[in-house]
């Protein structure tokens, strides 16, 4: 039963923590149930699909594309096929096969400042929202971002250390600028906002 994050909102903290609990429940069984098990990173997926002991790679066929997943035993039908959620870098996805009995395919992210719901579009979603990196590190975020992330901790670090921030810096360091080169003007009683 999905509700608007308002009226989730709205509910008891004791109601709130019974949803999400039952919500994580019934995501541990719907990915349970898959024919893989899989987990990702900021810019790829991983995954672990069980085949019959014994198997070898030139008993596989897999099809790795732009959007597309397959993975099956020659001549059978599809152990996992169907459209990813999200795009792939084909030259960069691999896969092999592990003692025999399991293909483990990873795949590098088109996008890797996003995370996936799910493998294949028709599998059942998981609530990104509830994800917590285990290692994210500012050197994976794009330059844009992780400018943006590092102004931010170096502001709240000031803040906290009741120094100015990087805006009041830069504000500091232009009046400084030209009171320098304006020397006969008499800043003294000044008031700076």
């Amino acid at each position: 039963m999905a509700s608007t994050s308002d009226d989730y909102d709205k509910l008891p903290k004791e109601e709130r923590e019974a949803r999400e609990k039952a919500d994580r429940e019934r995501e541990k069984v719907e990915q349970a149930a898959l024919p893989y098990t899989w987990n990702q990173e900021l810019g790829e997926v991983d995954l672990v699909v069980r085949v019959p002991k014994g198997t070898r790679a030139r008993d596989l066929t897999i099809v790795l594309q732009r959007k597309k997943l397959s993975v099956s035993l020659k001549g059978q039908e599809p152990i996992m096929a169907g459209e990813l959620c999200k795009e792939i870098k084909v030259d960069d996805s691999t896969w092999t096969v592990e003692d025999n009995q399991a293909v483990h395919i990873h795949l590098e992210k088109l996008n890797n400042q996003q995370w996936w719901e799910n493998v294949l579009t028709h599998h059942p979603k998981i609530d990104t929202r509830k994800i917590e990196p285990a290692n994210s590190k500012l050197s994976d975020l794009d330059g844009e971002t992780r400018g943006m992330v590092e102004k931010m901790m170096f502001d709240n670090q000031q803040k906290q250390m009741g120094k100015p921030t990087s805006d009041e810096l830069k504000k500091m360091e232009a009046l400084k600028k030209f009171q320098d080169a304006h020397p006969e003007l008499d800043f003294s009683n000044a008031k700076i906002s």
